[in-house]
């Protein structure tokens, strides 16, 4: 396998495993995609880890893999490959990117489907498909761009270069720094604190957040209103509010 998800204490982690730099070939895409549709499925699952190991998280895609692709292969590789990238982005659960050693281009890509992102004082970020004579193709111009602007995303995807974990975090790109060892620990512990969390309102939220982004401000307004009267309808809305009114706040376990 060249990816696997394990799960524990209701998070699902996504473990790439494909020495010695996780190269994202064809057949990790379409792993990936599998996973990310198991770890939608699975009710045990309540938030996810995307986790390359100690080492490094993903170097890309298999240059070798693709340099023997023509145009006609990639008109219909490119389409599975972004779905596969796509279906993790789309988990309606908290996922977060433990980032260790290199993210770089398509590793880089997997990295912005999160929704968080930890990375280790030895991380190293960036899109330098233009080195190739390309582009990023895994969602890169455009989760980058709203991340973190179009202005700095241009800067990454023009030069190609590699950005360090402190400057990744400075503009953006990445939301902690820690130390390379407690990369996963501490992924894993925010993960764990959200799967204790009401899944009904973290997915409306998620969804909320995701797809007002997509659009104009009424219509994000409207996506949210229907959430949020939706879930009047749910036991972890009368849950939290029957323990907000008899313990005080902050102290509502959700099922």
């Amino acid at each position: 396998m060249t990816a696997t998800l394990e799960v524990s204490d209701g998070v699902g982690t996504i473990l790439l495993d494909r020495p010695p730099m996780n190269a994202l070939d064809v057949a990790t895409q379409d792993r990936l995609r599998e996973l990310a549709e198991e770890a939608t499925r699975r009710d045990d699952v309540r938030a996810v880890v995307l986790y390359g190991g100690e080492k490094v998280f993903a170097a890309g895609a298999d240059i070798k893999e693709m340099q023997a692709m023509d145009h006609t292969a990639m008109v219909v590789r490119s389409k599975a490959l972004q779905d596969s990238f796509t279906a993790v982005a789309r988990i309606p659960k908290p996922v977060v990117a433990a980032v260790t050693g290199y993210a770089l281009g398509g590793g880089c890509e997997l990295a912005l489907c999160a929704d968080f992102r930890i990375a280790g004082d030895n991380a190293r970020l960036g899109q330098p498909e233009i080195l190739l004579g390309l582009i990023p193709g895994a969602g890169g111009t455009q989760r980058l761009a709203r991340l973190i602007g179009p202005s700095r995303a241009k800067d990454l995807i023009f030069t190609g270069r590699h950005v360090k974990a402190e400057e990744a975090l400075t503009i953006g790109l990445v939301d902690r720094v820690v130390p390379a060892a407690e990369v996963y620990e501490q992924a894993h512990a925010w993960a764990a604190k959200l799967a204790k969390g009401p899944a009904l309102a973290l997915r409306a939220a998620k969804e909320s957040v995701d797809a007002g982004l997509e659009t104009d401000i009424d219509t994000g307004l409207t996506i949210e209103r229907n959430w949020f009267a939706g879930l009047f309808a749910t036991e972890d809305r009368e849950r939290g509010m029957r323990s907000f009114v008899e313990e005080g706040p902050g102290k509502a376990k959700f099922l």
